[in-house]
């Protein structure tokens, strides 16, 4: 990483999904890689999502989705986070995805959707290329 500000990224699980260890276990592999990291926890909404991606003034937004809601989860809180101001926030996700849904995601703005068995290396590997710093810290 460079000598600007560490990236912040807002790691949450939307909706009544009650699997956290994926989004534990890739938040400590963001923090270890010295990203900064604000775990939301569970049974977050789209507007609780958003409302604290503005308050933490977040470079990223990573999303857990085990629940298969995908498809409804990601567009709500794309839509939570216009409301807000932030449409050009970034938003990457994990989880289970079918091949056809995460077409779908990335035509639909989400900008990375990583599937079980992605490498954590391979998601920090993304994000520097990808993410900057939204303002010098």
């Amino acid at each position: 990483m460079s000598s600007q500000r560490k990236i912040r990224i807002l790691v949450a699980k939307p909706g009544l999904d009650g699997h956290d260890r994926g989004a534990k276990v890739v938040a400590r592999a963001l923090v270890d890689a010295g990203y900064e990291v604000i775990y939301t926890g569970l049974h977050q909404t789209p507007d609780m999502i958003a409302a604290a991606a503005v308050q933490e003034a977040v470079d990223l937004v990573g999303l857990s989705i085990m629940s298969g809601a995908h498809m409804t989860l990601f567009p709500a809180v794309q839509e939570a986070l216009e409301r807000r101001g932030v449409s050009d926030l970034p938003i990457f996700g994990w989880g289970i995805v079918p091949e056809e849904d995460k077409a779908a995601l990335l035509e639909g703005g989400v900008d990375a959707i990583f599937t079980p068995g992605t490498p954590t290396t391979e998601i920090i590997e993304w994000i520097e290329t990808n993410v900057r710093p939204r303002v010098e810290g």
